[in-house]
This record gives structure tokens, sequence and C-alpha cells, in this order.
């Protein structure tokens, strides 16, 4: 990793107006320059770049960031080659990182390795794209289909001809083991004469798979005429994997911005014809079902997700799925559809015969998440029944508490209720969301207990047989809390915000941690990630708009992190929840590895709390003693989530 202190200094030697002014065409306008955004089409220009913040902003789409975010943006680089770019304008050397010299050697022969595969991919690419323009037969599908040479050459689509062997014109040597190990080349047999090695891919339209930074990392292959399967997908390698990728992003990028919402739909083809009728922020998943990871990975990109099925019943049980990825993700601020089409289309058939217009009113009815779950909860229940209501209950309870903690949750709570004809603090009180280990605030602080006791239950006073009613107590003005929580409004100590002053909750700390270091955010695994991005509230919020900074811009110091905090408003709640935050405050890689540790046995603690009070039996119980051996793992010294 880049240290910090270097990006910093690097920002502070270059123009960001000259550098944006390779690509753009700026004008002065006061202290600032302006231009036509290169980010999304407009006639009057909004595209702002100030001198004096080194940044560039763009009124129109949003878009903003440094010089190394623009080039990253702009030019598709990768963040490390953003900076080498810089760097060498400037006369730079860009340093090493900090890890040891075998750590370097294995990431160098990783990355290494990912170039080389993409490198045999993207040659693959070109061999199909100009196989393309000489058969006719494969021309005249795609023109069939509604898709004009432009679209085709944007999402740089190609011919896989009908030969057993057609990628050796394209390679010098067709027995090469990488064709093998980028899936291109299936093998069969031992080494030797005896072995067989053909194409995977044969008589198919091609479709590239490329990452966000535009690299070809695999590919979807579709059948011309009648023939299984009819899609066909590059196989699992060390650049591709189908349950993280989605079709369609790299391309989708500045139609997300653009639209404000991403679409995503089942196949290859209706993100093409979706792109070519004007929807250019369709993406899609790869013959798999929608996941956790690519929800996240949408998220990065905006706050708003559609989700496009067929109304038949595989397109139910897929948007079932993909209800099921997305709750755990659906905070206050996002946004989560599903839009449903007529049982005989697809969105490439609807577009292509009922036009755009239709496909758009399509959109603007597309069911938000909260009626999904309730439709869900209730397929096939009788709810004029109580049986019907207690099974409709049932359904809805686990997909209810994957939600994270927030008002859409609390007003789910409220509509099921409603629906299965309880008050509402009944059910609260059933799914047990009012008891004393529910008492917590989305910041994970202390707080005075809504019914004015400090302590939560009152003790010694409990009765057997049925239970005397309590009277609420109102809280009071003058009300004086027990132990040490401090009264609002009482004269703050004077080290509070104070450099060094120790965040209250691991949440905190470990927010604090990777704001001033934020080089750590890709040491952290998938999982940390997952858990991080999962916290509620304000913490999840950061989390979020980190790592959506980090995935645009790259590893930046503090000073640079606060500015674009500051030009995005959350500069003064993240100061209010962690207090000052110093760029020389100092800290350790394994500290934050002992705070997630300290968030994993939270979480898997509250899970095996659940779990026991559910009765848990068979398969459920095995699992509980799983969780139970991870969270004995995890109070072990230097042990890490498995």
């Amino acid at each position: 990793m880049i240290p910090p202190g270097f990006i910093q200094d690097l920002l502070s030697r270059v123009d960001i107006v000259e550098v944006v002014g390779r690509h753009v065409e700026l004008k002065k306008a006061g202290i600032n320059h302006k231009g036509l955004c290169p980010f999304h089409g407009e006639k009057s220009p909004s595209f702002i770049v100030s001198p004096t913040r080194q940044t560039y902003h763009c009124f129109g789409c949003g878009v903003h960031g440094n010089a190394v975010g623009f080039l990253m943006e702009h030019s598709g680089l990768g963040f490390v080659e953003a900076v080498q770019d810089l760097a060498q304008q400037t006369g730079m050397q860009v340093p090493e990182d900090e890890r040891s010299s075998e750590e370097r050697e294995r990431a160098a022969q990783q990355r290494q390795r990912q170039a080389t595969l993409s490198e045999v991919l993207l040659r693959a690419s070109d061999h199909y794209r100009a196989q393309l323009k000489k058969t006719p037969r494969a021309i005249d599908y795609l023109k069939n289909r509604g898709l004009t040479g432009q679209i085709a050459a944007q999402f740089a689509l190609g011919y896989a001809p009908e030969g057993w062997r057609s990628l050796a014109s394209a390679f010098a040597s067709y027995d090469d083991p990488l064709l093998t190990e980028s899936g291109m080349v299936i093998t069969q047999g031992e080494e030797g004469e005896e072995q067989k090695r053909y194409d995977r891919f044969r008589d198919r339209i091609m479709f590239p798979i490329r990452n966000v930074q535009g690299e070809t990392i695999g590919f979807g292959g579709r059948v011309l005429d009648k023939g299984e399967p009819k899609y066909l997908n590059s196989p699992e390698t060390p650049v591709f994997s189908k349950g993280r990728e989605l079709y369609g992003l790299y391309e989708a990028r500045q139609g997300l911005r653009q639209r404000g919402y991403a679409l995503v739909v089942e196949g290859y083809m209706d993100v093409v014809a979706l792109a070519q009728h004007g929807f250019n922020n369709a993406v899609a998943t790869l013959g798999t079902a929608c996941t956790a990871e690519h929800v996240l990975k949408l998220f990065r990109f905006t706050e708003s997700v559609i989700f496009s099925f067929d109304g038949d019943a595989a397109g139910r049980r897929a948007a079932g799925r993909a209800l099921e990825a997305a709750l755990p993700h659906a905070t206050d601020v996002r946004s989560v559809k599903f839009l449903f089409l007529p049982t005989e289309h697809d969105p490439d058939s609807y577009v292509r015969d009922l036009g755009a217009d239709a496909f758009e009113r399509c959109i603007a009815e597309a069911i938000p998440l909260s009626r999904q779950l309730m439709e869900v909860a209730g397929e096939g229940c009788d709810l004029s029944s109580a049986e019907g209501r207690a099974r409709m209950l049932a359904t809805a309870r686990p997909l209810w508490q994957t939600l994270p903690q927030g008002l859409l949750k609390r007003q789910l709570l409220g509509d099921l209720a409603r629906r299965a004809q309880l008050p509402d603090q009944e059910l609260m009180g059933l799914w047990q969301v009012g008891g004393p280990a529910a008492q917590h605030h989305d910041d994970g602080r202390e707080h005075p207990p809504e019914d004015g006791h400090a302590g939560g239950h009152e003790q010694g006073h409990e009765h057997q047989g049925e239970a005397r009613p309590t009277k609420k107590k109102e809280w009071k003005k003058d009300w004086k809390p027990s132990g040490n929580w401090k009264r609002r409004g009482e004269p703050e100590d004077e080290t509070i915000g104070t450099p060094r002053s120790a965040p209250n909750v691991p949440a905190d700390h470990a927010l604090r941690m990777l704001l001033l270091n934020s080089v750590w955010w890709e040491r952290l695994s998938p999982d940390d990630h997952q858990l991080l991005h999962e916290l509620p509230g304000i913490h999840g919020d950061l989390i979020n708009w980190l790592d959506r900074y980090l995935l645009n811009h790259g590893a930046s110091a503090w000073s640079v992190l606060e500015a674009a905090l500051a030009e995005d408003g959350l500069l003064d709640r993240a100061k209010r929840l962690l207090g000052g935050l110093h760029s020389e405050d100092e800290s350790e890689f394994e500290g934050l590895q002992n705070l997630l540790k300290k968030l994993w046995i939270v979480q898997l603690e509250a899970e095996t709390t659940r779990i026991a009070a559910s009765n848990p039996q068979g398969e459920e119980f095995e699992r509980y003693k799983r969780l139970l051996a991870q969270i004995k793992t995890l109070k072990i010294p230097n042990s890490t989530p498995s």
C-alpha cells in the first residue's frame, strides 16, 4: 500500500486544473474553472474545477473528487496506476509500502498472474470481435435483436466460430496453460498425446465481462439458434467470481450517475437491449442468484436499486432471493424496489415490443422493498384466519430481523402488526424488540431509558403467578440517573473532543482508525467489510461512504478525506461521533483487528441468543453450536473470525 503521507504530498504538488484540462476544455469562471462534465451529457457547463481546493465537482450529476480520483474515473485507471501517473508527471518516486518483502513479493506475483490472465482474456475478446465483423450470420442475429453497431462496440460484443480450436489462430501456442487457467480452453485427459484440448465457447455471441476497472475477466456466450445451454459462462478463475461480479457494471457507471439508480436484470441481452433504448444503467447477475456482495457492490455506486424480474414462478423465486440479499443493506437512506414484467416478457422483449416509454412506466410503478416483504410473508396465507396470520408472522420474522436498525425496520413492524391484527406493542414484546436487551440506539451509546428507569427493570419486585400491572412512569425534567450516566445540559468536561479522547464503543474506535488509516481497508477480509457495512446508524453510513470513496479515489490521507466529508455534508456528524480526528494519532493495524473481533463477538452472541430463544432443533441446533464455537475461538488471543 502507498503511504497516505505520500498521497497528500503528491496532491499538493499537482495542479488539478492542468490534470483535468488535458481531457476537458475549461474556461476561467471567477476563481474557478468551468467546463462541460465528461461524466454525463450536458449542454450548459456545470463541471467546476477549483484550483484553491484542488478538487472538481459537477452540479449536474454530483460527481466529485481530487486529481487521483479524476484519472481513475475518466481514464479507467486503478488507484496505484493513477498515483504512478501523477507521480511521473511531477518527478516523484512512489515509495514502497510497509509490508514485509515476502508479502510484497506474493502480492506482486498475484497481481502479475491476474494481469496475465486479463491479457489472455482481452486477446480472446479482440479475436471474437474480429470474427463477428466477418460473420454475416452473427451480424444479422444482432440486427434482428434491434442492436446497432455502436452498442455492439460499446459492449465489445463478438462471435466465437463453430470450430473446436478457433482460438489457435489467436494465440501463438494453443497448449499454453494460461488458456486453460483463464477458462477459455477445456482440457481432458492426462498430459501427453492422449490429452484433448478444445475451445469452451463455440458458435456463440460473446459478451465480455469486465470489472469496474474495465479489465476483461470472463465471458458469457449465447447460442445463435436452438441449443443448450442457452447461456454459457466462464468458470471460476483467479480473476472471475460469479457471486461477486455484475455484467455491465463497467459500462453502466455513467448511467448510474445520470439516472440515479441501478436496474438489475437477469440476462446479458437484457442489459444490452436496454442500453440500446436509453437505459444505460442496467446490470445483470451472471447466471446465479443475486448475492449480498452484488447488492453491496451496487450500493457503492448508488443509493437506489431496482430489481427487474419476469412475472413467472421462476422470476418470483429470484425476487425472493434478491430480497433476502438486499434486506441487510436496506438502511433508511437507501431505496430498493422490485419490478415484475408480464409472464410473456423479459426486459429485452418488453422494451423492443412496447418501447422505452412503456418500460419507464413500469419502473415508476416498481414495488418498494417494504411491500415486497409483506407480499412474500403473506404468500399462501389465509389472513382471515388466526392460523394464516400466525403463519404470515412466522415467515416475516426472519426477514424483518435481517433489516438494519432504523425507522424502516420499526415502521415495518407496525405494518406487520396491523396486518396480523395485533397491537404494535404486543408484537414488539413477542419479538423481544422492547426488552432490556434491545434498549439501544443506533449510535451504540447509553441513553436514559424510555420508561424513566435508569437500570431497566426494577429489582426485588418479582412475583409468582400473574404479573402485577405496573404504571408507566413519565419522563420528568429533573430526573436524575443512577450510576455515572451524564445528564444532558450539564457543563461538558473540557477534555471531551480532544484528539486523545477514547471513543465510547468499539464501532467508534474502528471507524476512527479506518478514517485515519484508509489504506487498511484493503487488508480487511470481505466478511469484515460486510460486518462494518451492517453497523447501524451513522457508523454504517460512514463506512458506506468510505468504501465508495476508496473505490473511486483510493486510499487518502485524513486531510483529503476530511475535505471530501465536508463536501458531502458528513464531516460534522463524523466529528460529533468520533471527537477530534487528527492525522498525528498513532495506531496499529493489530488494534483494528482486535476491535473487529469484539464486534464479531457482539454480533455472534446476539445471533446465538436469538436462536436459543426459538428452541432450535436439527440443523439450526448444529448452527447454534458452531456459533458458540466461533465465539469461543474469537475470545482466544490472536484469533481471527472464521
